[in-house]
């Protein structure tokens, strides 16, 4: 049986472990607030968005259209996004195992071959991949510490730039989309080439009068449809990881009250031994003294 000093100093441990889970609870919950927000008014311009590229793709043929080029599949690239801190349960696991499974499964050959990237977005996907000697582009890693439209539409640039350049042939994305608060759904997405519209079998045809050229709109709207995509990706991925935060937390605060009540349980009974212990001990000395 552990001596009191033992069990009170568990329990102090415990006390100050279960305040900082709480208080890492509330603050992840006043973050969800906010992110929560984002991405709901995000949702609704990215499918409307969404919404018009497909029409007007429906509308016409495309032309010469390098952003949906399909090519050989030799060299892809695969973007995933994390958080930049832990204590937030399977959430950066997930998606870690989700990209690595991608490149091991799905590109079996490129990864063979050395021609499957990774670009991660958030410091513990990069910290993973770097130390296991993936092959890592690690200039925009810190993209999720302060999320941001302008920098998300620099790694959007930077991979449109690559696609066309040819360093790339195919371009997936990785990430935790946000349900609510306990649940995040996790996403394996084609970035590029763009897919085509889905054909469905009673659609309404929409005559367009294009000014300037169907083209030129064309060739304007799929770039800021893929900086907003990637955008979206973020926001989700952040909110998720705000959920998935306040979940872990609230879990471990609980733990941690149930554990208090089994520590404080075993102090009173090692107390109370410890007192009878005694009682006994004056018991048997008064006795030894009678008799003496």
């Amino acid at each position: 049986m552990p001596s009191l000093k033992e069990v009170k100093s568990r329990i102090s441990s415990v006390v100050s472990t279960q305040q900082i889970t709480k208080a890492m609870k509330m603050v992840a919950a006043a973050k969800l607030r906010k992110s929560q927000d984002r991405i709901m008014q995000m949702r609704p311009f990215a499918q409307k968005l969404n919404s018009v590229l497909q029409n007007l793709s429906a509308a016409g043929a495309d032309g010469d259209n390098w952003y949906g080029q399909v090519r050989e599949e030799k060299k892809i690239l695969i973007i995933c996004i994390s958080s930049d801190r832990g204590l937030c349960g399977s959430f950066n696991g997930t998606v870690i195992k989700a990209s690595v499974r991608l490149a091991m499964e799905k590109y079996e050959k490129q990864f063979k071959a050395g021609n499957v990237a990774f670009l991660p977005l958030g410091k513990k996907v990069y910290e993973y991949l770097s130390k296991r000697n993936y092959q890592v582009v690690d200039q925009y890693w810190g993209l999720i510490h302060s999320l941001s439209f302008e920098k998300a539409a620099e790694v959007a640039e930077y991979v449109m730039k690559s696609f066309q350049q040819g360093e790339y042939d195919k371009v997936e994305i990785v990430y935790n989309e946000f349900k609510n608060v306990a649940t995040q759904i996790l996403r394996t997405e084609q970035y590029l080439p763009v897919l085509p519209p889905k054909q469905e079998k009673k659609t309404q045809e929409v005559d367009y009068i294009y000014q300037p050229t169907r083209e030129e709109i064309i060739t304007g709207i799929i770039p800021k449809s893929l900086k907003v995509q990637l955008f979206k990706a973020a926001l989700d991925s952040n909110a998720a990881e705000n959920g998935a935060r306040m979940t872990a937390m609230d879990k471990a605060t609980d733990n941690a009250g149930e554990l208090l009540k089994d520590l404080r349980l075993t102090y009173n009974r090692t107390r109370q031994a410890a007192i009878t212990k005694e009682i006994l001990e004056i018991v048997a000395g008064a006795e030894a003294l009678k008799s003496a």
